[in-house]
Protein backbone atom coordinates (compact mmCIF):
# COMPACT_ATOMS: atom_id res chain seq x y z
CA UNK A 1 0.00 0.00 0.00
CA UNK A 2 1.39 3.42 -0.93
CA UNK A 3 1.88 6.02 1.78
CA UNK A 4 0.01 9.30 1.65
CA UNK A 5 1.98 12.59 1.82
CA UNK A 6 1.08 12.82 5.53
CA UNK A 7 2.13 9.24 6.26
CA UNK A 8 5.81 8.56 5.54
CA UNK A 9 6.79 5.12 4.35
CA UNK A 10 8.64 2.74 6.63
CA UNK A 11 11.90 3.39 4.75
CA UNK A 12 11.43 7.15 5.14
CA UNK A 13 10.76 6.77 8.86
CA UNK A 14 13.94 4.76 9.31
CA UNK A 15 16.04 7.12 7.20
CA UNK A 16 14.85 9.97 9.41
CA UNK A 17 16.47 8.24 12.39
CA UNK A 18 19.99 8.62 11.00
CA UNK A 19 20.52 12.32 11.88
CA UNK A 20 19.44 11.94 15.53
CA UNK A 21 21.61 8.84 15.87
CA UNK A 22 24.61 10.83 14.69
CA UNK A 23 23.76 13.79 16.92
CA UNK A 24 23.61 11.46 19.94
CA UNK A 25 27.03 10.06 19.03
CA UNK A 26 25.62 6.56 18.62
CA UNK A 27 26.40 6.34 14.89
CA UNK A 28 29.68 7.29 13.29
CA UNK A 29 29.68 8.81 9.77
CA UNK A 30 31.12 5.68 8.14
CA UNK A 31 28.75 3.24 9.93
CA UNK A 32 25.58 1.77 8.46
CA UNK A 33 23.03 0.64 11.05
CA UNK A 34 20.56 -2.21 10.79
CA UNK A 35 17.03 -1.46 11.99
CA UNK A 36 14.63 -4.09 13.29
CA UNK A 37 11.11 -2.94 14.10
CA UNK A 38 9.88 -3.95 17.56
CA UNK A 39 6.20 -4.62 18.03
CA UNK A 40 3.75 -4.06 20.85
CA UNK A 41 3.24 -0.31 20.97
CA UNK A 42 0.61 1.92 19.37
CA UNK A 43 2.09 5.29 20.22
CA UNK A 44 5.70 5.22 19.01
CA UNK A 45 8.12 3.98 16.42
CA UNK A 46 10.37 1.56 18.32
CA UNK A 47 13.30 -0.18 16.66
CA UNK A 48 16.32 -2.20 17.59
CA UNK A 49 19.46 -0.64 16.15
CA UNK A 50 22.53 -2.75 15.43
CA UNK A 51 25.79 -1.00 14.59
CA UNK A 52 29.30 -2.48 14.32
CA UNK A 53 29.90 -1.34 17.90
CA UNK A 54 26.68 -2.02 19.81
CA UNK A 55 22.98 -2.85 19.83
CA UNK A 56 20.33 -0.71 21.48
CA UNK A 57 16.71 0.39 21.28
CA UNK A 58 15.53 3.64 19.69
CA UNK A 59 12.17 5.26 20.32
CA UNK A 60 10.37 8.08 18.51
CA UNK A 61 6.90 9.30 19.46
CA UNK A 62 4.16 9.31 16.81
CA UNK A 63 1.78 12.28 16.51
CA UNK A 64 -1.17 9.94 15.93
CA UNK A 65 -1.62 6.67 17.75
CA UNK A 66 -2.18 3.44 15.84
CA UNK A 67 -5.72 2.67 17.01
CA UNK A 68 -9.08 2.58 15.22
CA UNK A 69 -10.34 5.88 16.64
CA UNK A 70 -8.62 9.19 15.93
CA UNK A 71 -6.24 9.71 18.84
CA UNK A 72 -3.61 12.42 18.60
CA UNK A 73 -0.97 13.14 21.22
CA UNK A 74 1.93 15.62 21.56
CA UNK A 75 5.27 14.17 20.42
CA UNK A 76 7.12 16.02 23.19
CA UNK A 77 6.03 13.14 25.44
CA UNK A 78 9.33 11.50 24.45
CA UNK A 79 11.13 14.15 26.48
CA UNK A 80 8.77 13.50 29.39
CA UNK A 81 9.56 9.80 29.23
CA UNK A 82 13.29 10.50 29.31
CA UNK A 83 12.83 12.74 32.35
CA UNK A 84 10.82 10.00 34.08
CA UNK A 85 13.49 7.40 33.28
CA UNK A 86 16.15 9.61 34.85
CA UNK A 87 14.09 10.08 38.00
CA UNK A 88 13.22 6.38 38.25
CA UNK A 89 16.84 5.30 37.80
CA UNK A 90 17.92 7.47 40.74
CA UNK A 91 15.80 5.33 43.07
CA UNK A 92 15.62 1.90 41.40
CA UNK A 93 18.31 1.68 38.70
CA UNK A 94 17.56 -1.95 37.84
CA UNK A 95 13.86 -1.22 37.31
CA UNK A 96 14.31 0.82 34.11
CA UNK A 97 16.45 0.38 30.99
CA UNK A 98 19.66 2.38 30.90
CA UNK A 99 19.33 5.64 28.98
CA UNK A 100 21.98 5.95 26.25
CA UNK A 101 21.13 9.24 24.59
CA UNK A 102 18.46 11.81 23.79
CA UNK A 103 17.86 13.98 20.74
CA UNK A 104 15.37 16.69 21.68
CA UNK A 105 15.34 18.12 18.16
CA UNK A 106 13.57 15.08 16.69
CA UNK A 107 12.04 13.74 19.94
CA UNK A 108 14.09 10.55 19.78
CA UNK A 109 15.91 8.73 22.54
CA UNK A 110 18.03 5.59 22.85
CA UNK A 111 18.07 3.04 25.65
CA UNK A 112 19.55 -0.36 26.37
CA UNK A 113 18.09 -3.27 24.45
CA UNK A 114 16.98 -6.03 26.85
CA UNK A 115 16.73 -9.45 25.17
CA UNK A 116 13.48 -11.31 25.74
CA UNK A 117 15.36 -14.43 26.83
CA UNK A 118 16.45 -12.69 30.03
CA UNK A 119 13.63 -10.14 30.18
CA UNK A 120 10.29 -11.71 29.17
CA UNK A 121 7.28 -9.42 28.91
CA UNK A 122 5.01 -9.83 31.92
CA UNK A 123 1.92 -9.90 29.68
CA UNK A 124 3.37 -12.84 27.76
CA UNK A 125 4.02 -14.70 30.98
CA UNK A 126 0.49 -14.07 32.21
CA UNK A 127 -0.91 -15.29 28.90
CA UNK A 128 1.15 -18.48 29.08
CA UNK A 129 0.03 -19.28 32.60
CA UNK A 130 3.29 -18.24 34.27
CA UNK A 131 1.49 -16.28 36.96
CA UNK A 132 3.72 -15.41 39.91
CA UNK A 133 2.32 -13.29 42.70
CA UNK A 134 5.88 -12.36 43.70
CA UNK A 135 6.21 -10.49 40.41
CA UNK A 136 3.04 -8.55 41.29
CA UNK A 137 4.48 -7.71 44.71
CA UNK A 138 7.68 -6.43 43.12
CA UNK A 139 5.70 -4.28 40.68
CA UNK A 140 3.87 -2.80 43.65
CA UNK A 141 7.16 -2.17 45.45
CA UNK A 142 8.55 -0.25 42.47
CA UNK A 143 5.44 1.88 42.11
CA UNK A 144 5.23 2.66 45.81
CA UNK A 145 8.96 3.51 45.92
CA UNK A 146 8.66 6.00 43.07
CA UNK A 147 5.43 7.49 44.35
CA UNK A 148 6.85 7.93 47.84
CA UNK A 149 10.12 9.42 46.56
CA UNK A 150 8.28 11.94 44.40
CA UNK A 151 5.53 12.88 46.85
CA UNK A 152 5.62 16.51 47.88
CA UNK A 153 8.55 17.34 45.58
CA UNK A 154 7.85 20.78 44.17
CA UNK A 155 10.53 20.52 41.47
CA UNK A 156 8.89 17.38 40.08
CA UNK A 157 5.43 18.91 40.29
CA UNK A 158 6.71 21.78 38.16
CA UNK A 159 8.72 19.62 35.72
CA UNK A 160 5.81 17.24 35.13
CA UNK A 161 2.99 19.81 35.18
CA UNK A 162 1.34 18.14 32.18
CA UNK A 163 -2.38 18.35 32.78
CA UNK A 164 -3.16 19.12 29.13
CA UNK A 165 -1.02 16.23 27.89
CA UNK A 166 -2.44 13.78 30.43
CA UNK A 167 -5.95 14.76 29.45
CA UNK A 168 -5.11 14.22 25.77
CA UNK A 169 -3.29 10.91 26.26
CA UNK A 170 -5.24 9.35 29.11
CA UNK A 171 -8.26 11.05 30.63
CA UNK A 172 -10.03 12.08 27.44
CA UNK A 173 -9.61 8.84 25.43
CA UNK A 174 -10.47 6.73 28.45
CA UNK A 175 -13.17 8.53 30.41
CA UNK A 176 -14.57 11.34 28.27
CA UNK A 177 -14.77 9.13 25.17
CA UNK A 178 -16.46 6.37 27.16
CA UNK A 179 -18.96 8.86 28.56
CA UNK A 180 -20.20 9.49 25.03
CA UNK A 181 -21.04 5.80 24.73
CA UNK A 182 -22.72 5.59 28.14
CA UNK A 183 -24.78 8.69 28.94
CA UNK A 184 -26.14 6.96 32.05
CA UNK A 185 -22.60 6.96 33.49
CA UNK A 186 -21.38 10.21 31.95
CA UNK A 187 -21.56 12.20 35.16
CA UNK A 188 -19.52 9.60 37.03
CA UNK A 189 -16.94 9.35 34.24
CA UNK A 190 -16.56 13.12 33.99
CA UNK A 191 -16.25 13.11 37.77
CA UNK A 192 -13.27 10.76 37.50
CA UNK A 193 -11.51 13.27 35.28
CA UNK A 194 -12.11 16.08 37.78
CA UNK A 195 -11.13 13.86 40.73
CA UNK A 196 -7.89 12.75 39.10
CA UNK A 197 -6.85 16.29 38.20
CA UNK A 198 -7.53 17.48 41.75
CA UNK A 199 -5.13 15.13 43.51
CA UNK A 200 -1.54 16.15 42.83
CA UNK A 201 0.46 13.89 45.12
CA UNK A 202 3.22 12.10 43.20
CA UNK A 203 4.93 11.39 39.89
CA UNK A 204 2.72 9.04 37.87
CA UNK A 205 3.99 6.61 35.21
CA UNK A 206 0.61 6.62 33.46
CA UNK A 207 0.79 3.30 31.55
CA UNK A 208 1.50 0.56 34.08
CA UNK A 209 0.37 -2.31 31.89
CA UNK A 210 1.83 -5.86 31.89
CA UNK A 211 2.85 -5.26 28.26
CA UNK A 212 5.11 -2.45 29.50
CA UNK A 213 6.80 -4.46 32.23
CA UNK A 214 9.65 -6.90 31.68
CA UNK A 215 10.40 -9.59 34.25
CA UNK A 216 14.16 -9.27 34.58
CA UNK A 217 16.72 -11.15 36.67
CA UNK A 218 16.77 -8.29 39.20
CA UNK A 219 13.00 -7.71 39.20
CA UNK A 220 10.51 -5.80 37.04
CA UNK A 221 11.74 -3.37 34.39
CA UNK A 222 9.28 -0.62 33.48
CA UNK A 223 8.94 0.75 29.94
CA UNK A 224 6.83 3.36 28.10
CA UNK A 225 6.53 6.19 30.60
CA UNK A 226 5.54 8.70 27.92
CA UNK A 227 2.37 9.56 29.88
CA UNK A 228 4.45 10.65 32.91
CA UNK A 229 2.64 13.33 34.89
CA UNK A 230 2.63 14.76 38.39
CA UNK A 231 -0.76 13.89 39.78
CA UNK A 232 -2.77 11.11 41.35
CA UNK A 233 -0.81 7.92 42.12
CA UNK A 234 -4.14 6.07 42.36
CA UNK A 235 -4.17 6.19 38.56
CA UNK A 236 -1.12 3.90 38.33
CA UNK A 237 -2.49 1.45 40.87
CA UNK A 238 -5.91 1.28 39.21
CA UNK A 239 -4.34 0.93 35.76
CA UNK A 240 -2.35 -2.20 36.54
CA UNK A 241 -5.08 -3.80 38.68
CA UNK A 242 -7.52 -3.26 35.82
CA UNK A 243 -5.34 -5.39 33.56
CA UNK A 244 -5.17 -8.21 36.10
CA UNK A 245 -8.97 -8.34 36.29
CA UNK A 246 -9.40 -8.30 32.52
CA UNK A 247 -6.91 -11.15 32.14
CA UNK A 248 -9.51 -13.37 33.86
CA UNK A 249 -11.69 -13.03 30.76
CA UNK A 250 -8.77 -13.64 28.43
CA UNK A 251 -7.48 -16.83 30.06
CA UNK A 252 -10.18 -18.12 32.44
CA UNK A 253 -8.09 -21.18 33.35
CA UNK A 254 -5.77 -18.84 35.29
CA UNK A 255 -8.56 -16.81 36.91
CA UNK A 256 -7.60 -17.68 40.50
CA UNK A 257 -3.91 -16.99 39.89
CA UNK A 258 -4.65 -13.59 38.35
CA UNK A 259 -6.72 -12.69 41.40
CA UNK A 260 -3.87 -13.80 43.66
CA UNK A 261 -1.69 -11.31 41.77
CA UNK A 262 -4.38 -8.66 42.21
CA UNK A 263 -4.35 -9.26 45.98
CA UNK A 264 -0.56 -9.32 46.22
CA UNK A 265 -0.13 -6.13 44.23
CA UNK A 266 -2.91 -4.19 45.95
CA UNK A 267 -1.94 -5.24 49.47
CA UNK A 268 1.76 -4.67 48.95
CA UNK A 269 1.22 -1.23 47.45
CA UNK A 270 -1.32 -0.04 50.02
CA UNK A 271 0.87 -1.20 52.91
CA UNK A 272 3.60 1.14 51.64
CA UNK A 273 1.47 4.28 51.28
CA UNK A 274 2.84 6.88 53.68
CA UNK A 275 2.52 10.13 51.71
CA UNK A 276 -1.25 10.56 52.10
CA UNK A 277 -4.27 8.97 53.74
CA UNK A 278 -4.28 5.32 52.63
CA UNK A 279 -8.04 4.93 52.75
CA UNK A 280 -8.58 8.00 50.56
CA UNK A 281 -6.12 6.70 47.95
CA UNK A 282 -7.79 3.29 47.95
CA UNK A 283 -11.23 4.83 47.45
CA UNK A 284 -10.00 6.84 44.48
CA UNK A 285 -8.42 3.70 43.07
CA UNK A 286 -11.73 1.84 43.31
CA UNK A 287 -13.54 4.54 41.36
CA UNK A 288 -10.81 4.73 38.72
CA UNK A 289 -10.73 0.95 38.38
CA UNK A 290 -14.44 0.81 37.58
CA UNK A 291 -14.06 3.55 34.99
CA UNK A 292 -11.02 1.89 33.41
CA UNK A 293 -12.81 -1.43 33.07
CA UNK A 294 -15.55 0.24 31.08
CA UNK A 295 -13.02 2.28 29.08
CA UNK A 296 -11.13 -0.81 27.96
CA UNK A 297 -14.21 -2.11 26.16
CA UNK A 298 -15.84 1.16 25.05
CA UNK A 299 -13.12 3.83 25.08
CA UNK A 300 -10.63 4.74 22.37
CA UNK A 301 -8.20 1.97 23.33
CA UNK A 302 -10.13 -1.28 23.89
CA UNK A 303 -8.07 -4.30 24.91
CA UNK A 304 -7.54 -6.61 21.98
CA UNK A 305 -8.38 -9.83 23.82
CA UNK A 306 -11.93 -8.95 24.88
CA UNK A 307 -13.46 -10.21 21.63
CA UNK A 308 -17.08 -11.27 22.20
CA UNK A 309 -20.22 -9.27 22.90
CA UNK A 310 -20.89 -11.50 25.91
CA UNK A 311 -17.52 -10.59 27.45
CA UNK A 312 -18.08 -6.90 26.79
CA UNK A 313 -21.50 -7.02 28.42
CA UNK A 314 -20.02 -8.74 31.46
CA UNK A 315 -17.49 -5.94 31.86
CA UNK A 316 -20.09 -3.24 31.27
CA UNK A 317 -22.50 -4.66 33.82
CA UNK A 318 -19.82 -4.91 36.50
CA UNK A 319 -18.12 -1.58 35.78
CA UNK A 320 -21.28 0.49 35.61
CA UNK A 321 -22.53 -0.85 38.93
CA UNK A 322 -19.37 0.33 40.70
CA UNK A 323 -19.24 3.59 38.77
CA UNK A 324 -22.71 4.53 39.96
CA UNK A 325 -22.15 3.20 43.50
CA UNK A 326 -18.40 3.37 44.13
CA UNK A 327 -16.74 0.98 46.55
CA UNK A 328 -14.28 2.08 49.22
CA UNK A 329 -12.21 -1.12 49.30
CA UNK A 330 -10.46 -2.89 46.46
CA UNK A 331 -11.42 -6.20 48.04
CA UNK A 332 -15.06 -5.35 47.42
CA UNK A 333 -14.49 -5.14 43.69
CA UNK A 334 -12.28 -8.22 43.71
CA UNK A 335 -14.84 -10.33 45.55
CA UNK A 336 -17.64 -9.34 43.16
CA UNK A 337 -15.53 -9.94 40.05
CA UNK A 338 -16.93 -13.20 38.72
CA UNK A 339 -16.91 -12.93 34.91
Amino acid sequence: MNSSPDQPSASQELAALLPPLQRMGLLLPHETPTFTALTGGVSSLIVRVDTPRQSFCLKRALPQLKVAALWEAPVKRNRDEVAWLRFAAQHLPHAVPALLGEDEQDCVFAMAFLPSEQHPVWKNQLQAGVVNSQTAQRVAHCLATWHAASAGQAYLAQAFDHDADFIAIRLDPYFNATALRHPDCAEALHGLVKQTLMHKHALVHGDVSPKNILVGPHGPVFLDAECAWYGDPAFDLAFVLNHLLLKCLWKPAHHAAYLDCFDALANSYLSAVNWEDRAALEARTCALLAGMLLARVDGKSPVEYITTDHQREQVRHFAKAFLLQPAALLQTLRQHWTP
